[in-house]
């Protein structure tokens, strides 16, 4: 086997069982047995986290024990986020790790392609506009390949139109590779590092929404019973499922389980027919190796003889297992993986415990750390525990383990300073259009980064070696969670971070800027450098030292550009040379591991001729956004309306209120106070209110005269756009022109509005190409004294995103308030 398959191997391996429980009951040690016994593997397809049907993922993996993988094409980073306001790629690593979070909950394993999410689309044409084909093809054939499906499940049919453009391109793709994964001629670069590969069949996991399938005359299906209970995991399928699904908390999917039988549908697109079950003549891979018979004859014997009681009973048939498995010589990914598995088993027999952590979570490259390795074998069976071993340590034990005696080491590393941070690999490189830019074969596919620090800890089991390996964690205790485990991350020596994305030059804006420089060992003599300007484009007018917190914050102030919006890089040169221009990210749940990415040092400087007031501006969270932070860097005064601010007194200091997204949705002291808003409005207030989405409403009521909100949306960033340049929020105090609707972001707008009351008037037109019009993206009306506007248009990502045009529009809105 060659290096590269060796590589190959240990990535796959590492998603298969990404943390393996350690004092698992015995009921899931016979069932990690039954898994270890069946070689079906199942590739399910689809375009987004949350597409996957996990009932079926769930019956698939526990139900029937297959290897059972989900092809999410994409990571999500186009999506809303109910839970807090990172969006785009930081939208897309929480959902990367909530569907991490919903395979370890019901079984399966998790690949993505290159694609980005760059939004809703309405058909494949629109979709493929954005991807490469080609190159997506190549990721999904690579990913065939390299798993091995004996059968493939597409969510979705090909048939356009008939659901989000993403959607189907993920069926379209996934059937073409189902035939060109065993053609040698298609991509024939993947074949240094693989075999080509022909799965039996592909389907669609036939369904129709809001009532159950009805298959077709003339088409082959089956119907698989996923609401069945499975005895050793103490849970049906169903209930499996929600939990899973659960776990798509940005998305607020939080699930209930079906009581009760429940059936899904897959209906044969390609690959040979079958009588009874999707699974006829699919090989026994058991069979395909030479003592492979023997081995399965063993592992049924440890299943018929299993000890539930005292697992270490279970021992000899394990270890019989193991030596079998060692005799054979088979290559083979499935193989692998299943002499890693009867390892684990045999050590969650024992209820071995071990851990490599350390008593911080966050270092640099060239530091010195020491880490706890701790071994426990509470049975009575020894285990020698030979050495721990990894690039950056060698470390020889030679100790015997057994009967919960404990063995604890300090373990001194030195990391190298050419040591790689913790950046997400698919982060590494700037955005191929809407791909991301992964260089590396073996990385397409693997939902995430190995761990940044890791040994293995080589055992002896009744002669078997066993190789485990333990990841470098921090570890701590919370008052209130108990025992907490992060990953260990590391990060640049240096940090520069600034406190805006961007500068608008114009008048009555801030022009200034802070770039503070931290360290994380000591204040390295260096200077600031920015790339892209001219030096009498910026002064610094301030830079303070401060040795205690080992950092340096500059201010600087930007005097001109000479283009409408530029992108200055900020970097700090030591006096050795080294450059750093990296900005620590973090993303803090307490439902996935906390995150940490680094982004490129970068401002957005933006000139503009504009006319602004600035008002004071009350703001309303919703699910969460970053607009009023923009707000404040234009010059306005904006201050939080919090649940205990809505009486009269108080929204009356405002000129303007804003509401944030999804408001209507999440804030019910929002909902609760809407006719005060109102009454706001009447005595000359001036109200926005963003988008947001039909169901579920805390009221119905959201302006003064009733309208409904629709699921219509533009999700084309420059499509045709038709305005009444005449009217108030156009033209008045910034003449809006048609060239203001350039340069926007992913999409125009979402979840417009329908069936509104006469008296909003609706100056905006959108239209994506080949759709009918929608004037529902921007109502305004006159109410009593004040104005009142509401708006599907995508604020929430337009503003942090600095586009000249949105940002003028927007200001009108809020200028329509001027005169209170």
């Amino acid at each position: 086997m060659t290096r590269s398959n060796w590589i190959l191997i240990c990535l796959f391996i590492l998603i298969v069982h990404p943390n393996f429980a350690q004092n698992q009951p015995s009921s899931k040690l016979y069932h990690e047995l039954l898994k270890l016994k069946e070689t079906k593997r199942i590739l399910f397809v689809a375009a987004h986290p949350d597409d996957e049907n996990t009932r079926l993922i769930s019956y698939l993996a526990n139900g029937e024990h297959a290897e059972v993988a989900y092809l999410s094409l994409t990571r999500g980073d186009g999506g809303q986020n109910l839970i807090g306001k990172e969006l785009g790629i930081e939208l897309g690593l929480i959902r990367t790790h909530e569907l991490l979070k919903a395979r370890e909950t019901d079984g399966g394993r998790q690949f993505f392609s290159r694609a980005l999410d760059f939004g809703y689309s309405k058909d494949p044409d629109e979709t493929l506009n954005n991807w490469d084909k080609e190159k997506l093809l190549s990721d999904v054939v690579w990913i065939i390949r390299s798993f091995q499906p004996d059968i493939i499940i597409n969510r979705f049919n090909s048939i356009p139109g008939t659901t989000h453009g993403q959607h189907t391109t993920s069926a379209i793709l996934s059937t073409e590779a189902f035939s060109k994964a065993a053609d040698k001629k298609a991509f024939p670069e993947q074949l240094k590092n693989t075999g080509i590969w022909q799965a039996k069949r592909i389907f669609w996991n036939a369904y129709n929404w809001g009532g159950q399938y009805e298959p077709e005359e003339g088409k082959v299906y089956h119907q698989f019973s996923v609401g069945e209970y499975n005895p050793l995991l103490g849970a049906t399928y169903s209930k499996i499922a929600a939990d899973s699904r659960t776990m798509h908390k940005s998305q607020g999917f939080g699930s209930t389980a079906q009581i009760g039988s429940g059936n899904d549908f897959v209906e044969l697109i390609k690959g040979e027919a079958f009588e009874k079950n999707p699974f006829e003549n699919i090989p026994n891979r058991w069979e395909q190796i030479g003592n492979g018979k023997q081995i399965e004859s063993e592992i049924q014997k440890a299943m018929d003889n299993f000890d539930f009681t005292n697992t270490e009973n279970n021992l000899p048939r394990l270890i019989e297992i193991k030596k079998m498995m060692a005799e054979e010589k088979s290559d083979a990914v499935w193989f692998q993986e299943k002499k890693e598995l009867i390892d684990k088993i045999i050590l969650g027999n024992l209820g071995v415990q071990s851990e490599f952590t350390v008593r911080k979570e966050i270092a640099y490259p060239g530091e010195k750390i020491t880490g706890d390795l701790v071994f426990n074998n509470p049975s009575r069976i020894p285990i020698q525990v030979l050495a721990f071993e990894s690039p950056l340590m060698n470390m020889e034990l030679n100790q015997e383990a057994k009967s919960n005696q404990t063995i604890t080491k300090n373990v001194e590393i030195s990391i190298p300073k050419d040591y790689p941070v913790s950046q997400p690999f698919w982060l590494e490189n700037p955005l191929d259009n809407s791909l991301f830019d992964i260089r590396d074969q073996h990385k397409i596919g693997p939902a995430i980064n190995g761990y940044s620090i890791k040994g293995n800890l080589s055992l002896s089991i009744s002669g078997q070696k066993i190789l485990l390996e333990l990841p470098l964690m921090y570890k701590y205790n919370d008052q209130v969670d108990g025992e907490i485990k992060q990953p260990f991350t590391l990060v640049p020596e240096v940090n520069v971070s600034l406190d805006k994305n961007d500068v608008f030059l114009v008048p009555g804006a801030d022009h200034s800027l802070k770039v503070e420089v931290s360290f994380r060992n000591q204040i390295l003599a260096g200077n600031l450098s920015l790339k892209g300007l001219n030096a009498g484009d910026y002064k610094i007018i301030g830079e303070q030292k401060d040795d205690l917190r080992k950092r340096i914050v500059y201010d600087l102030v930007f005097e001109k550009s000479d283009m409408e919006k530029k992108t200055v890089l900020i970097s700090y040169i030591t006096e050795d040379g080294r450059t750093f221009n990296q900005n620590m990210k973090r993303i803090l749940y307490k439902h996935i591991p906390n995150l940490t990415y680094f982004t490129t040092s970068t401002v957005g400087l933006v000139k503009m001729d504009l006319k602004i007031s600035g008002q004071k501006i009350g703001y309303i969270n919703g699910a969460g956004d970053d607009v009023p932070g923009v707000l404040k860097n234009l010059g306005y005064q904006v201050s939080l309306i919090e649940n205990g601010d809505f009486n009269q007194s108080k929204l009356s200091e405002f000129a303007t209120i804003i509401v944030g997204i999804r408001a209507f949705n999440v804030n019910q002291a929002l909902a609760d106070n809407h006719s005060l808003l109102m009454e706001y409005v009447k005595q000359g207030g001036n109200l926005i209110v963003q988008y947001n989405t039909n169901s579920p409403l805390l009221t119905k009521d959201l302006g003064p005269y009733p309208f409904s909100i629709s699921r219509d949306r533009v999700a084309v960033e420059d499509s045709p756009v038709k305005a009444d340049f005449t009217h108030p929020i156009f033209s008045s105090p910034n003449q809006i022109k048609i060239s203001d609707f350039k340069g926007w972001v992913q999409e125009r707008g979402l979840y417009f509005l329908t069936d509104w009351d006469k008296n909003y008037s609706s100056p905006l037109t959108l239209q994506d190409p080949g759709e009918d019009p929608s004037q529902g993206s921007l109502l305004f009306t006159q109410y009593g004294k004040g104005t009142y506007t509401y708006s599907g248009i995508s604020w929430f990502r337009q503003l942090p995103a600095g586009v000249p045009g949105a940002v003028k529009i927007f200001v009108n809105l809020i200028e329509q308030g001027s005169g209170r």
